[in-house]
């Protein structure tokens, strides 16, 4: 795995964070030392991803990057058909996904598409998945892109999200920074990488309050909504259809 330097020296500018080539080199080491109970997540989200599969329909997974998590769904089918759609707007990390599957199992069941998430038409989905994406997307486009998931999903579907998150009480969500911060310390982050990408994320990456999400989904027309893990300022959700 190579170790994530991106922002380890000083930039005289720092440029919008971007999901290029640099990054993509080094997006598991990253997830590793920025993403608390990463790993977790996304294991349990395959779990229910195929327990939530109904035959003849199909898996969204928007934003899946280069596969970590729809390898861990098509290890879950084993032989069992099934259908899923990989979307994510970076170059790279499609073309590195698309190398991963030649080695994999079952990957037949996999489609990539290289395009942006809003442009993604949902149809006859059981379930979707979206894994710290949606806190890229343009705030004014985020309620017609679950409100298009919602309608693209067959009854009793589900979809999971995982965000990073801000809390809407100003004390509780500086503590929550602050353990964040000492949470990249321990993992081996300079102070001066947590500044300079914190700074390349700002107006790129917008958080949302976990009430912000539930009311969107239930706005959307979902019936039941739950948050099943959650780290301080991280939190993995459900919701039915």
């Amino acid at each position: 795995m190579k170790r994530d330097n991106v922002f380890a020296q000083k930039k005289d500018r720092i440029e919008p964070f971007a999901f290029n080539s640099e990054v993509t080199a080094v997006f598991d080491d990253m997830l590793k030392r920025s993403v608390p109970f990463y790993q977790e997540s996304i294991q349990r989200q395959a779990q229910m991803a195929r327990a939530f599969f109904q035959n003849k329909t199909r898996i969204y997974d928007l934003g899946c990057s280069h596969g970590n998590l729809g390898v861990l769904i098509a290890g879950q089918f084993d032989d069992t058909p099934f259908a899923m759609a990989g979307v994510d707007s970076s170059i790279p990390m499609i073309e590195k996904y698309h190398a991963r599957l030649e080695r994999i199992e079952n990957a037949q069941g996999i489609d990539l598409i290289c395009g942006l998430l809003e442009d993604i038409q949902i149809e006859n989905a059981s379930v979707v998945l979206i894994n710290l994406t949606l806190q890229f997307l343009e705030l004014n486009k985020r309620d017609k892109l679950i409100k298009k998931i919602y309608q693209g999903l067959v009854p009793g579907g589900i979809l999971l999200v995982t965000e990073k998150i801000i809390h809407p009480a100003s004390p509780i969500n500086e503590l929550e920074q602050d353990f964040y911060r000492r949470f990249k310390r321990e993992n081996g982050y300079s102070e001066l990488e947590i500044s300079q990408k914190r700074d390349a994320l700002e107006e790129v990456l917008i958080p949302e309050a976990i009430e912000v999400h539930q009311q969107r989904f239930l706005d959307a027309g979902f019936s039941a909504f739950e948050v099943w893990l959650k780290w301080f300022n991280f939190a993995s959700m459900i919701a039915i259809k």
